[in-house]
């Protein structure tokens, strides 16, 4: 089992110091859209890191959309281009799809059409992503945050339409709970889990009042071994940070 946090690269240090295996940062923070030469010391920050950025998550900002009348599709496939790219250049191999701004049906749109296209996204995203030895994890996310993929069944759907080898899913702790979500979906499907989220209340683990003992014994059930990252609200960063690293190593007996 390796732990992460997801935090901007400018935080590295700190996670590592905190005892953590690697950090998560997001696609959007290595510009997809701007040219080499203009984001030449964001990669170099990245490679630089004390800390090994394993996996990525937010995708796609909010204005690109992938569902409804207005999708750029030329847009779309140049910023994923670019996207994976440098995802693969800073040595990550797995990224999250969630994006909930970009993949939300407009109001009125229709759900089987707003399907359609999303499966269309993944299979353009997996034409990148197979050749590049990377892995996308659907992100469910609850209600608020997006009308649609909206539990683990629901993603482990879209990824059975998709059956493209790179295109798996993610269980999210905050999203299912929130969601009344059974937990016990992570041991039904677990033969699509590749990532996993992680929050106590939406902040740190041992910090809430979320059924870890429950979780722990789905995840344990589920055979996952892979990584697991806590992606929260923080009051304190490098407080915090330490706490959790410690409560995680805890409760999974990870010396």
């Amino acid at each position: 089992m390796k732990f992460g946090v997801c935090a901007p690269i400018d935080k590295a240090g700190i996670v590592k110091q905190a005892g953590f295996d690697f950090i998560e940062c997001t696609v959007v923070s290595l510009q997809p859209e701007q040219s080499d030469s203009e984001v030449r010391d964001v990669l170099e920050q990245y490679r630089e890191s004390p800390l090994p950025i394993e996996s990525f998550n937010i995708l796609l900002p909010r204005d690109l959309k992938i569902v409804g009348d207005n999708v750029d599709g030329e847009r779309v496939q140049r910023y994923l281009e670019k996207a994976l790219e440098r995802v693969k250049a800073v040595g990550a191999d797995t990224i999250v799809f969630g994006s909930g701004g970009s993949r939300t049906l407009p109001e009125g749109f229709p759900r089987a059409k707003g399907e359609e296209q999303i499966v269309q996204f993944l299979d353009t995203l997996a034409d990148l992503a197979d050749p590049a030895g990377i892995t996308i994890v659907i992100e469910p996310l609850n209600r608020t945050e997006s009308n649609i993929i909206n539990s683990v069944p629901e993603a482990v759907h879209f990824a059975e339409k998709v059956n493209r080898k790179s295109i798996r899913v993610l269980a999210d702790f905050y999203h299912m709970y929130k969601e009344n979500e059974p937990l016990e979906n992570i041991v039904r499907h677990k033969e699509w889990i590749r990532h996993v989220h992680v929050s106590d209340s939406r902040y740190a683990p041992g910090l809430g009042d979320y059924p870890y003992p429950v979780f722990l014994d789905c995840i344990r059930r589920a055979e996952y071994d892979s990584r697991i990252s806590i992606e929260c609200l923080w009051k304190n960063f490098e407080e915090e940070t330490s706490l959790a690293c410690k409560y995680l190593h805890r409760l999974f007996g990870v010396e």
